[in-house]
């Protein structure tokens, strides 16, 4: 398997209300390319997540991943309220304008699709295709529970072999993936510390805001969702605890009523690393309006 990347790293300068933290980006592809895709990624992994996605699409267009703040290669920010939805969409809309971009495809996984959901809901919002990725706008607190249990408590790890077996087994849902896979899946989450141990790449202090409103209960977003307009694609895994049955056929019949598929033998949430998976999100961005 090659993951050989053909990116430039770039950087941009964002603000929150407790000060101004850098966001790191990926960017493939021709910078004159007309279409952007927006690549954005789940909670407590990175945009180098979309490798294989952005490998294959950016002979069409300009793929841009970016490492949400605390996360990856991103800044973190100073003040931990402030890993929210809204800030993440502020930083998103400053990217944009960094790119010169009148409007852009996106693709959010999970946390990645929640902020997709934030900034296609907004009036004259710039997204022009949504796909959301085993994310919608009702979270059940079972996922959030099982989440919560993991997310801002990972060990310092003794090895890359160590943090590859943990993350094996915190994501399970992902579903079958080959050894080399993930591999990939776990370098690009971690970093090896001066000492030789490892750590994984994101800020623990993520799980503050994520884990304020315990005991969980559902997060209810319909509002976010029935507001947005572009033409919406929902891929979701056939086993996912975040993403029920019931939700996802909601959200065919309201709002921008999404087109659903599904995959089978896939929790929360698919990795896009597979050719089948790409395949279908190519159809749709480069689908007519």
């Amino acid at each position: 398997m090659s993951t050989q990347a053909s990116f430039v790293r770039r950087s941009v300068q964002c603000a929150s209300p407790s000060g101004l933290h850098r966001m790191s980006y990926l960017e493939w592809g021709h910078r004159d390319r007309a279409r952007v895709l927006i690549c954005a990624h789940g909670l407590t992994r990175c945009g180098r997540d979309f490798d294989f996605l952005a490998r294959a699409l950016s002979g069409d267009c300009r793929v841009i991943c970016p490492d949400i703040p605390g996360r990856g290669e991103s800044d973190w920010l100073k003040n931990p309220r402030e890993y929210a939805v809204p800030v993440y969409v502020a930083d998103m809309v400053t990217l944009i304008a960094r790119l010169d971009a009148e409007s852009v495809d996106w693709v959010g996984t999970s946390l990645g699709g929640m902020i997709g959901m934030g900034l296609a809901s907004l009036p004259d919002s710039p997204i022009r295709r949504l796909v959301l990725n085993d994310a919608g706008p009702l979270i059940t607190a079972v996922s959030l529970d099982r989440i919560g249990q993991y997310v801002g408590k990972a060990p310092r790890l003794p090895s890359m072999a160590a943090a590859e077996m943990l993350l094996r087994m915190m994501s399970a849902p992902f579903g079958p993936h080959s050894d080399d896979e993930w591999r990939f899946l776990t370098e690009h989450a971690v970093k090896t510390e001066a000492d030789g141990s490892v750590v994984f790449r994101y800020d623990p202090a993520i799980a503050m805001a994520f884990n304020a409103d315990k005991p969980h209960q559902d997060v209810d977003l319909w509002p976010l969702y029935d507001a947005i307009r572009c033409p919406t694609l929902l891929l979701r895994g056939a086993d996912s605890d975040l993403l029920t049955p019931a939700t996802a056929k909601a959200m065919s019949e309201r709002g921008p009523k999404a087109k659903i598929v599904e995959f089978p033998g896939v929790g929360h949430a698919p990795t896009l690393i597979h050719e089948d998976q790409i395949a279908v999100v190519k159809a749709f961005l480069s689908s007519a309006n």
